[in-house]
């Protein structure tokens, strides 16, 4: 598609990180960008006080007159809009260009010198390290980010190299769009039973997207996967603190709050590395990230100089608040391998200290899938606030309730507990090490309950 032909662009679901982005993409290229989502967020404010037309009704009558001309206008949805969406229904019967996500991030990609991190987890944390560190060294990319950097307080960074480094998500098979340059895989579990039949369809879909790879690119696989590979590319792996694979930490520990560890490569080891980004589960993602820089021949000198400066993803392991005797901490995580590495983290770092953590479950779908895999996860904590799972695009399931996977969890403490009531039930706790973690709208407690963390302390 020709996008110099498009004087505007309408977002259904505009308030999605990924559709977020491609909405900052357009309004820097100077076209008229607007759109819809179901409910208001830090994300779509942003969006507005960037000049981004945004609505929260599902109404014909709000789309602005300059997205009605079939002509120049294109239409970007998100599979989480239902079919039945009268707008969408709107301009799919009076003939527009309409495209999902995917479509047209690969159409971006792809007219570009492509580097896509993928993985059922960890990918939006790689995602934006690599980001960072390749800028930081002189690369100049432009990268689609599935999540927002710290560093540059957006997802969406303008390059003017011939680099482009996108978030690959399995979601709907979208990154199937994708023809990479470099490919990077962070994990391949199963997830997302809506959309694949079993592991084995997860796994041939990431074969499938591995071969899309350019003749002669590079791939970089944490060490382990099973995957099947193309034989005209060149293959890396890569580990925490692995030695048999080809990137990998060592000598890690900590020293003023910082991580310390040695970088190797197939170069060589390089010492005196240090990340401010807490978790050793950010260790390895730090080592992925260099392992791509290092692929387009960044040297590691840089990116030593560089390292200490990267502040990480918003909501991935996102320190908020912090005293003497209370830190609290929240994370997007909504996957059990997702909770074991940030509940595994929280042990590494704070072990004498208990914690409290307030878990909203994402989609009857994925609970009801992983109810037992959940429930072994979160009984790895002292205390558990369990919430009402979180719909999203989902209609309920019958049976499948926050109150049955309360059920299996054994070991912490455990409450049930509603949005409304959390605050207060927060107070009749005694509070150490506290965790919010989940993929709904639980972000919008962030602040109040560090207004009342700070409350507590005064």
């Amino acid at each position: 598609m020709d996008f110099s032909k498009i004087d505007s662009v309408y977002f259904l679901g505009v308030g999605g990180i990924g559709m977020s982005s491609l909405a900052r993409y357009f309004y820097a290229q100077g076209k008229h960008v607007g759109g819809y989502d179901r409910t208001p967020s830090t994300l779509t404010e942003s969006l507005e006080l960037q000049g981004i037309h945004i609505h929260f009704e599902d109404d014909i009558n709000l789309i602005p007159e300059n997205y009605k001309n079939k002509e120049t206008t294109l239409i970007v949805r998100t599979p989480a809009v239902p079919n039945d969406h009268s707008e969408l229904v709107y301009f799919g019967e009076n003939g527009f260009t309409m495209m999902k996500r995917a479509q047209v991030l690969g159409l971006l990609f792809n007219a570009r010198k492509g580097i896509a991190i993928a993985g059922t987890h960890g990918k939006t944390s790689v995602t934006t390290f690599t980001s960072y560190l390749v800028n930081e060294c002189g690369i100049d990319a432009s990268a689609f980010l599935g999540g927002i950097s710290k560093n540059y307080h957006t997802n969406l960074i303008l390059g003017d190299s011939e680099y482009v480094i996108a978030e690959a998500d399995e979601f709907d098979r979208s990154f199937l769009q994708l023809h990479p340059f470099i490919t990077l895989v962070t994990a391949i579990d199963s997830d997302h039973l809506d959309i694949y039949k079993d592991f084995e369809d997860i796994k041939q879909t990431f074969s499938k997207f591995l071969g899309q790879t350019q003749e002669n690119g590079i791939i970089i696989l944490k060490h382990g996967l099973e995957v099947s590979v193309p034989e005209n590319c060149k293959c890396y792996s890569y580990s925490l603190d692995n030695a048999s694979a080809d990137f990998f930490a060592s000598d890690i520990f900590v020293k003023d709050g910082k991580y310390r560890f040695s970088f190797n490569t197939p170069d060589g080891k390089t010492e005196g590395l240090s990340i401010q980004v807490p978790g050793r589960i950010n260790i390895e993602n730090s080592v992925a990230a260099m392992a791509i820089a290092w692929s387009l021949g960044v040297p590691v000198e840089k990116l030593k100089n560089v390292l200490p400066d990267l502040k990480g993803v918003v909501r991935r392991f996102d320190i908020q608040y912090k005293s003497e005797t209370c830190i609290y901490i929240d994370d997007y995580a909504h996957h059990p391998r997702e909770l074991d590495a940030v509940i595994g983290s929280l042990r590494d770092l704070y072990k004498s200290k208990k914690i409290t953590a307030v878990f909203q479950p994402h989609l009857y779908s994925r609970t009801r899938d992983f109810a037992d895999e959940f429930a072994e996860s979160l009984s790895k904590l002292d205390e558990l606030i369990l919430l009402d799972i979180y719909p999203a695009r989902e209609k309920p399931l019958p049976g499948v309730t926050s109150d049955m996977l309360f059920d299996k969890i054994k070991g912490p403490v455990k409450h049930r507990c509603s949005k409304e009531n959390l605050l207060y039930m927060l107070k009749e706790l005694n509070i150490e090490v506290l965790l919010t973690v989940g993929a709904g709208d639980i972000d919008q407690f962030i602040e109040p309950i560090k207004k009342y963390l700070i409350s507590e302390e005064a």
